[in-house]
This record gives C-alpha cells, sequence and structure tokens, in this order.
C-alpha cells in the first residue's frame, strides 16, 4: 500500500462528503451575494485579528472579541450566513477528526 495514494483517495473522500459538498455551495451561495460577502470578510478579518492578539498577548482583548460577537450575531440574522457558518462548522469538525485520528495513530513517535 502506497501512503501517497491513500492520502489522495482520502482527499477524494472528503471531497465526496456531505459536509464538504454544502460548505462549498454555502460558499458559492454567499459569494453571489457582494455586500454579504463584504460583511463575512469584515468578519473574518475581525475574528483574525482577535485571535492573534491572544496568541501573541496570551490575554483577549475585550473589545475587540465584542464587536466579533457582535457582528456574528448580525451576520447569523440573514440566511445565507448561518447556513454558510452551519456548514462551516460541520465540515472544520469532519477535517479535526480526520486530523485527530492521524495524530493518535503517530503519537508515539511524535512525543
Amino acid at each position: 500500500m502506497n501512503i501517497y495514494d491513500t492520502a489522495n483517495r482520502l482527499a477524494s473522500e472528503i471531497k465526496q462528503s456531505e459536509e464538504y459538498v454544502n460548505y462549498k455551495m454555502a460558499k458559492q451561495a454567499l459569494n453571489l451575494n457582494t455586500e454579504l460577502k463584504k460583511r463575512m470578510s469584515e468578519f473574518e478579518k475581525m475574528r483574525y485579528e482577535a485571535q492573534m492578539i491572544q496568541l501573541q498577548t496570551g490575554k483577549e482583548d475585550t473589545e475587540k472579541v465584542e464587536k466579533v460577537k457582535k457582528l456574528f450575531e448580525e451576520l447569523i440574522q440573514e440566511e445565507e450566513a448561518k447556513k454558510f457558518f452551519d456548514a462551516e462548522t460541520k465540515f472544520n469538525i469532519v477535517i479535526a477528526d480526520v486530523n485527530k485520528i492521524i495524530g493518535e495513530a503517530i503519537r508515539d513517535v511524535m512525543q
């Protein structure tokens, strides 16, 4: 068995998964709504900045986190954004699970 063939099969199966297909469709639908896409980009930028501040300082920028929460609450009122966030979360869970399985399989040499 070739490990690269296995990895390619896994990649193909991921792309055929319900989670991937739903995430891709939600992203495409979001991209058709330019105003919502712009707001989502602003949200992603703010969320990233808040995460980076916490990683760099070890402290949460409460003002920025509150802005992110407020914008998220506004965005999920939009059906397309809600579908996108739901699909993104489900897809990220699948990827995290796959990474966990691989990580556990090689844990003994990574310690």
